[in-house]
């Protein structure tokens, strides 16, 4: 998983470890959408909070060439963003988690009208709130995306909305994405790269 030309590097990963994880060492290029898959309980939940620093763990981590270390941790946790299978809300109404020049175009894109914004949380299914916490994510502008089961309460129509947008920031923006999903069909969709967790080590999925 170290062959990958270095010049188009967004992230990259040195010995990383945690209490349960690790040592991890893979990169993520620009525009690239890496798959990874695995068991229950093999560690996937774990990579991503570690990759962005929510919980304890040692290794380098490297964004565009400057080390984790260098980087606020506010900062670099909009910059190298987690997106939670719950994503968390702590607003009454959806509206207040939002900049107020927030993107109508993306709310949109994934079947909201710009009146969401003054809905109360509680009314928002399972996959609204995950809809609606993609795109409150990207409002940061990432360079990359940990997205932990993003569609997993999604029909397939809306799952494939969520594909799209991901795929065309990605595109659009240079950055990168490490998408974890169990869905075999999605990740023949994804296409590109695809990595597998083994009771907390990583290894490269050959077909």
């Amino acid at each position: 998983m170290d062959n990958l030309p270095a010049s188009q590097t967004v992230l990259e990963v040195r010995g990383l470890r945690t209490a349960h994880v690790g040592p991890v060492d893979f990169r993520l290029l620009a525009g690239e959408i890496c798959r990874l898959s695995g068991e229950s309980g093999a560690g996937k939940t774990l990579l991503l909070r570690a990759l962005a620093d929510l919980d304890p763990n040692e290794g380098e981590v490297i964004l565009d060439g400057i080390e984790r270390a260098r980087i606020a941790p506010t900062d670099w946790r909009r910059q190298v963003a987690y997106l939670a299978a719950e994503p968390l809300w702590w607003e009454e109404r959806v509206g207040l988690h939002f900049s107020t020049d927030c993107d109508d175009s993306r709310l949109k894109a994934l079947g909201f009208e710009p009146e969401v914004r003054n809905w109360e949380v509680e009314r928002l299914s399972s996959g609204e709130r995950q809809r609606l916490a993609l795109i409150r994510l990207l409002e940061n502008r990432p360079r990359v995306l940990l997205l932990d089961e993003p569609t997993a309460n999604l029909d397939p129509a809306n799952s494939r909305k969520v594909e799209r947008m991901v795929r065309e920031y990605v595109s659009d923006h240079g950055a990168c994405a490490l998408w974890v999903s169990h869905d075999p069909i999605q990740r023949q969709r994804l296409g590109g790269r695809s990595l597998v967790m083994e009771a907390g080590r990583m290894r490269e999925d050959t077909p």
